[in-house]
């Protein structure tokens, strides 16, 4: 599910937005109100051959360990999956994509249309070393943006990222048409903040924390780095 898409060029157009209701600054209180944790949990898992949300990653699932630092930045959180039944386990509300088999930006879809926040944070269920605070710092960028993501050269990192309510039209636009688009077609008609990769080197272990898990050598090599 983790990925790393190339970007074009531009920002999208500018200017205030009456969704942007996060302070700039403050206490993490702030957030409760303001930002919903969403973990994604989709994909075929082809290359795995499992379920990877359900594999065993030390002493608990992937999917559990996620949702668990998620809930750390977030207290509200919910999921996104065509198959509810395998994760009502965590007593989270489940959400469907309203467009299926349309991949990852189909999932952000049916978050942005599901919950009340202004804001929503993405992750990946298969990006194990998710860090709070690095999810706290992106969403504390967002005020004046309808997405806040980070950029390692031509190489964005959407599926670890903040989106807005603003965004909900232009992907509706996109899904609406029969596509499967990518999570970053829509970017060009909203206002972005690229955050750059290499000056987040005091706030997060950024190679640990984009690390995806597709393969069983993927997850061999995650494992390695579990403290």
């Amino acid at each position: 599910m983790g990925m790393r898409m190339k970007h074009g060029e531009g920002v999208g157009p500018a200017g205030p937005t009456s969704e942007c209701n996060i302070p700039a600054a403050g206490g993490d209180r702030c957030f409760a109100g303001t930002v919903t944790g969403v973990v994604l949990v989709g994909g075929g898992s082809n290359r795995m051959g499992a379920n990877k949300a359900l594999l065993h990653f030390g002493r608990e699932r992937l999917l559990d360990r996620v949702v668990a630092r998620v809930q750390e930045a977030f207290p509200r959180v919910i999921l996104v999956s065509n198959d509810p039944a395998s994760y009502n386990y965590l007593g989270l509300p489940v959400i469907r994509d309203i467009y299926p088999g349309r991949g990852p930006l189909s999932g952000i879809h049916a978050a942005l249309s599901a919950v009340a926040t202004p804001y929503i944070f993405v992750v990946a269920c298969d990006m194990p070393f998710v860090d709070p605070k690095l999810a706290l710092y992106l969403a504390r960028q967002a005020p004046g943006y309808d997405v806040v993501v980070v950029r390692d050269g031509p190489y964005l990192e959407p599926l670890f990222a903040v989106y807005g309510k603003g965004c909900h039209e232009p992907i509706d636009s996109l899904l609406r048409k029969g596509l499967r688009a990518r999570v970053v077609d829509f970017f060009s008609t909203v206002r972005v903040k690229y955050i750059e990769r290499g000056d987040l080197s005091a706030v997060a272990d950024v190679d640990k924390v984009f690390m995806n898990i597709n393969t069983p050598r993927d997850l061999e090599k995650a494992l390695q780095l579990l403290d």
